[in-house]
């Protein structure tokens, strides 16, 4: 593994080490314990481990003779099952490696092969050195090791790229392969849910999620306004006689204008979609394609005819679909591919679940008018920072949203017409208009034909395991729902699929990077969040290093209702004591979350610290301004209600 001296790091294939990691890295080395090389570049990690514990973690494999290391490394064939082909020809001490355990040697948890001893030596060194010139504390760019997926510019199939799933990463990676010269195509078609809703071209984010989504909300959101301001500012009914004064504040909301207008809305974007991917030449296919080898797609239109299409390359980009209750009368539930699209109004409503999609449900249902009951079996926002979703609970209870804690359904069934009886695990029962299931979500792989190419799945999720987006296959890639460990977030879809597509056809080796990604849970009061959770946090870093900067605070737009004065806003940043204290997570629950935590992000990803936010002028008088006036700590035990302007 040894590096010419004239080549840099990144020129000779090594993974280069961001130097402000926000997890830990778990190093393993193998030798012969008389190696002076192994003995060499084990003593180096060892020390890099002693200055950086909550970064780096080595485990040392150390054999007693060369012919041991050698019958495990070669005879053994420990070597032959790393994807790097330049382990398979590493016959040297030391041999290194990345994984995502800290156990025995285990070839399914490995990361990264880094090489030999000056492969070692070389990632050590690139660990320790200054990011870049401008020392911004941000790490350097992580680069993408893939296999030869064995294309060629001459290959001879009908296609350089076909793209499996027309959602927003799809899209992307379509578009942005075809603006690098590549012949590409989008293979799209949607099969109805079980309720037999259908929906166009753009996937899950467009047509049953995000968007449509943030609409109702949005219509909460005002409906909340009316009734809970608009008296506190001198907006109320008009007074006799007087055409131009505001026509009163008693509001009855109209389900079936808000979903004929949000669904026109959805059918826009449709078709602006198809027209966009006809300007940059990228090839719409209104048909569900099945892998009959790793080249070859037998594909089905919707009138049934069958045909093949073929490609070098393919990525899946099919996202996932609602998991379904599995309880007698589980089919009368529906599920978030339905509601936006519901003909008449849901009525009184039970949202199965405590995931974020169900409680974002919950939330805007109840907030134009419904009464709404959400079932939850364990813990609300499983994922999420828990002090924040205790505080989302808590509001949305005060906001006549009822909870049943530790249940589940066990019966569903049909009662005086349409109405659905609920009998829940407690042998308590309830009578609903609409059942919502929002339990989790399931890659929709599982009719692609990928036992015919050898693409295994999680048995559970049904996802795909992938190490830089590509799978098994060389040439078979996959990026967003359906790619096991990937944020399901619409950017996140978004921006994998183009830095896949530049890596494909552009000759970019960047890779994607994961981590300090933003999301918002729009739930009535929203949640913003980049980094780790508090628990998350003590659980990776220790609770020595850990430290919390919090404050609850009233938003100045609630400060004239008295309603608004049962709850306030909250944020807290937390950080590494034992790194300059580098901001490790940010939380923001408030108005606006989504807006306030966006810029953030990008601080996060350039490794800033907290003095840095403390050094912000903050923009007054803003929510957004508290996360830069934070002083008060949780170790501190003081008061964390912020007082003043």
């Amino acid at each position: 593994g040894r590096i010419p001296p004239y080549l840099l790091p990144e020129q000779s294939g090594i993974p280069i080490p961001p130097f402000s990691m926000s997890s830990q890295q778990i190093l393993h080395i193998a030798g012969w314990s008389t190696c002076g090389f192994y003995r060499r570049a084990s003593s180096v990690l060892a020390s890099l481990s002693i200055l950086f514990p909550t970064k780096i973690k080595v485990v040392d494999h150390s054999f007693p003779s060369r012919a041991e290391y050698r019958q495990w490394l070669i005879e053994g064939g420990f070597r032959d099952k790393l994807s790097d082909a330049r382990a398979h020809g590493h016959s040297s001490s030391p041999f290194t490696w990345i994984s995502d355990t800290a156990g025995e040697p285990d070839p399914a948890a490995i990361k990264e092969f880094i090489g030999g001893h000056d492969d070692t030596l070389a990632w050590c060194r690139q660990y320790c050195a200054p990011p870049d010139a401008s020392a911004s504390g941000a790490a350097p760019t992580s680069v993408a090791t893939m296999a030869d997926d064995g294309h060629k510019g001459d290959h001879g199939y009908d296609y350089d790229l076909v793209v499996i799933g027309g959602g927003s990463g799809g899209l992307a990676a379509s578009k942005e392969a075809s603006a690098l010269g590549a012949k590409a195509a989008v293979l799209d078609f949607v099969k109805p849910s079980p309720a037999g809703t259908k929906w166009g071209l753009g996937g899950t984010c467009v047509n049953v999620g995000c968007i449509p989504k943030k609409l109702m909300h949005n219509a909460a959101i005002i409906n909340e306004a009316i009734h809970a301001d608009a008296a506190a500012f001198g907006i109320g009914p008009a007074p006799t006689g007087v055409e131009s004064a505001p026509t009163g504040i008693e509001t009855k909301h109209g389900w079936e204008t808000m979903r004929e207008n949000v669904q026109n809305h959805i059918k826009s974007l449709n078709f602006k979609y198809r027209v966009n991917l006809r300007e940059k030449g990228v090839t719409y296919l209104n048909k569900l394609g099945k892998f009959k080898d790793a080249h070859t797609l037998e594909v089905t239109d919707k009138k049934g005819r069958v045909s093949e299409i073929t490609a070098s390359r393919f990525i899946i980009a099919v996202g996932g679909r609602p998991t379904p209750l599995e309880c007698e009368g589980g089919e009368l539930a529906i599920s978030s591919d339905d509601i936006f699209a519901l003909e008449n109004s849901p009525g009184k409503t039970l949202c199965v679940g405590a995931s974020y999609i169900s409680l974002e449900c919950a939330g805007f249902l109840a907030g134009i008018g419904h009464d709404v009951t959400v079932a939850v079996r364990s813990i609300l926002l499983r994922g999420f920072d828990r002090e924040v979703a205790d505080k989302i609970g808590s509001y949305m209870e005060d906001h006549g949203i009822k909870f049943r804690k530790e249940v589940v359904p066990k019966k569903l069934e049909k009662v005086e017409g349409d109405k659905i009886k609920v009998t829940f695990s407690n042998d308590e029962t309830d009578i609903y208009d609409t059942v919502l299931v929002a339990i989790g979500r399931q890659a929709d792989t599982q009719k692609l034909g990928l036992e015919n190419i050898g693409v295994e799945t999680n048995s559970r999720n049904f996802k795909i395991p992938t190490k830089f987006e590509q799978t098994s296959v060389p040439n078979v890639y996959a990026i967003g729902d359906v790619m096991e460990g990937c944020p399901e977030l619409t950017p996140v879809a978004i921006q994998a699929g183009i830095q896949l597509s530049r890596r494909l056809f552009g000759g970019s080796k960047e890779a994607m990077d994961y981590k300090n990604i933003c999301t918002t849970v729009f739930t009535p009061i929203e949640y913003g969040c980049c980094g780790y959770s508090e628990d998350e946090a003590i659980e990776k870093f220790g609770a020595d290093n850990v430290e919390v900067y919090h404050k609850s605070f009233m938003p100045l737009e609630w400060s004239l209702s008295d309603s608004r004065s049962v709850h306030q806003a909250f944020t807290k940043v937390i950080v590494d004591k034992s790194d300059n204290e580098r901001v490790l997570g940010i939380h923001f629950v408030g108005p606006n979350a989504g807006e306030v935590m966006q810029g953030y992000g990008t601080a996060m990803k350039k490794g800033i610290t907290f003095k840095d936010l403390a050094e912000t002028v903050g923009i007054h008088p803003t929510s957004a301004e508290e996360i830069v006036t934070l002083t008060v700590t949780k170790s501190s035990g003081e008061d964390a209600a912020a007082g003043g302007c």
